[in-house]
């Protein structure tokens, strides 16, 4: 990989790419809902000291904005949380894709205040934590069928859902300290 593609990739891949253990023990279980707990929070501090101008600042050339990646982790949330209500009350039911993209185009993007998915995520996670906490063992080895990654268990999708989380916090976090942000 030459320099300028080992650059972008870090900027698009700032944590690095998803690599999931595929079955979480009881412990790392624990671990990945304490993160999700505080993840709303996290976000919220990271945020609070840019300016509406910093917010439309896109994270790499071709990036989403701080404000637009705001949005779209509350988009993927509820989407994560909806894919683990259908995993547990369904047989591998089939997750459609969404086009992000397209998603990303709409006014509630570009318009809305981040603070509504703020508090979405705020009261998303209270709620998606709770089902969580009251999940056995087997309730995480369920499967569900996403059209994009293929057949994945419950503990795979609680990996992926903390590691996209994760992601796009640092795409945040670059971007404010590439330009000194603080």
């Amino acid at each position: 990989m030459n320099r300028e593609a080992g650059v972008e990739e870090r900027l698009r891949y700032p944590i690095g790419r998803f690599a999931g253990s595929g079955r979480l023990t009881g412990e790392e279980r624990i671990q990945y809902i304490q993160i999700i707990r505080g993840l709303s929070g996290e976000l919220r501090a990271l945020i609070q000291p840019l300016t509406g101008e910093q917010m439309d600042t896109p994270y790499r050339d071709g990036g989403w904005s701080v404000r637009e990646v705001v949005h779209h982790l509350a988009d993927s949330g509820m989407y994560a949380y909806l894919r683990f209500k259908r995993g547990l009350t369904e047989t591998a039911p089939e997750i459609p894709t969404y086009r992000e993209d397209l998603w990303a185009q709409r006014s509630d993007y570009s318009e809305e205040p981040v603070e509504s998915s703020l508090q979405l995520l705020e009261s998303l996670h209270r709620r998606f934590v709770r089902l969580l906490d009251t999940l056995d063992g087997a309730e995480f080895e369920r499967t569900l069928v996403s059209q994009g990654l293929g057949v994945m268990t419950l503990d795979t999708a609680l990996e992926r859902y903390v590691w996209h989380s994760r992601h796009h916090m640092a795409h945040i976090a670059g971007l404010m300290a590439r330009n000194g942000w603080h």
